[in-house]
């Protein structure tokens, strides 16, 4: 899916004259990309003359532009300032990533509880980028008052 049809797809949502918020087709997913050490080499803020010289995981750059081409959302959320945003727009174009957005400011420090009314599902990278598969976890949520 193109970065226009994205766009359009996730704007301009209207029922009864209001706008709602937009929930993605049937099979469409949208992933949140970390970029240093997912799909390059850990590269900390305090080093920004690394991003521009180092290499992605080639198994990240394959699988996350088959995602693309599949019709999924990628999009880029890194702990990575808006003082390094042109040289990492710059090294994933030159790279060969495609994408449809690029977040900023990501908190630092890792160990992320994500709240949210949308559901999310979280996957942490060990080391290889493959399809994702089918995992039953034990998860934190919020106490409904029915226990299973």
């Amino acid at each position: 899916m193109k970065k226009e049809e994205v766009e359009k797809l996730l704007h301009d949502k209207v029922e009864a004259g209001e706008h709602i918020s937009p929930v993605l087709p049937e099979g469409i997913k949208n992933y949140l990309i970390d970029i240093d050490g997912t799909v390059t080499e850990d590269v900390p803020n305090e080093e920004p003359e690394r991003m521009a010289t180092c290499k992605p995981f080639p198994d990240a750059l394959a699988t996350l532009n088959k995602w693309y081409e599949e019709g999924h959302i990628i999009t880029f959320f890194t702990s990575r300032t808006e003082d390094h945003r042109e040289v990492t727009e710059e090294w994933l174009d030159r790279h060969g990533f495609k994408y449809h957005g690029l977040l900023m400011g990501k908190p630092r420090g890792g160990n992320y509880h994500w709240v949210d009314n949308h559901l999310v599902r979280a996957t942490r990278y060990n080391g290889k980028f493959t399809d994702l598969i089918e995992k039953e976890v034990t998860i934190e949520v919020f106490d409904d008052g029915k226990h299973d």
